[in-house]
Order: structure tokens, then sequence, then C-alpha cells
């Protein structure tokens, strides 16, 4: 039952954040088709939304999975996966955010971008850590 409970965790957290986060990038996508661009202050509000995503939802993922008695790992393995997801989805479409701005300042250094594979694993890296601090948190708090 433990392992029913751990998908539908992942499934609720991590594809409902992706989800989220894919909206969060759309709309970033539709602002920065416009005539004026993206001012810097909704730059920032869209940056904060995707980090408050990013530490909410692995949190609840956490402490719904030791809240069930499962015990620390196996909220950190849900935690872990959620974050992941949500990393997957921002890093697949960043790129195509930068694009669109290339193509809206006539910037063509952002036209290229791609993340390199040491990147990709910095993040992957970050995504562990992230998930073991807000498991160790929800940990204490439960």
């Amino acid at each position: 039952m433990t392992i029913v409970n751990s998908l539908v965790n992942i499934a609720v957290f991590g594809i409902g954040g992706a989800i989220m986060v894919a909206a969060l990038l759309g709309l970033l996508l539709v602002l920065s088709g416009s005539s004026r661009g993206i001012p810097p202050r909704l730059l920032t509000a869209f940056g904060a939304a995707s980090i408050v995503l990013w530490v909410v939802l692995p949190a609840l993922t956490a402490l719904n999975e030791m809240s069930a008695g499962t015990g620390f790992w196996v909220g950190f393995a849900g935690a872990s996966v959620v974050a992941v997801v949500m990393y997957a989805v921002n890093a697949a479409m960043l790129p195509m955010v930068a694009r669109r701005q290339a193509l809206v300042n006539g910037q063509a250094g952002l036209a290229g971008i791609k993340p390199t594979p040491s990147v990709l694993v910095g993040g992957l890296v970050i995504c562990l850590a992230m998930a073991l601090l807000v498991t160790g948190v929800m940990a204490f708090i439960s």
C-alpha cells in the first residue's frame, strides 16, 4: 500500500507541479512576444513563483508520505522525484523561452542557449539537496 500512496503523491504533486511550471513558462512565452517585452518586476515574480512551487510541492509530498507512517527515506524519495519532474519540465521549456526572447529582442546569443550536461547534473544535485532539506524540515514538523 505504501507504493501506491507514493505513486499517488508523485502523480498529484509532481505532475501537478510540472503542469503549473509549464503554465508559468507558457505565460512567460506569451508575454515575451508582446511589443513592450517583459518588465523586470514581472520576471522576478515569475521566478519567485517557480521557486515557491519547487519548494512547497516536494515539501507537501514529504509531509504526506511521512504522515502516512512510511518514514524519512520514503518521504525523501517522493520529494526527490517531485522536484526532479518539475526540474525536467523547466529544463525542457526554458530554451523555448530564450529563443522567443531572442526573436523579440534581436539578441542572437539567446537563440542557441541549451543546457549542458554539467548544468543538468548540477540541477539534479540541487534538486536532491533541496528534497533532503524539505524532508528534514517536514520530519521535524511532523
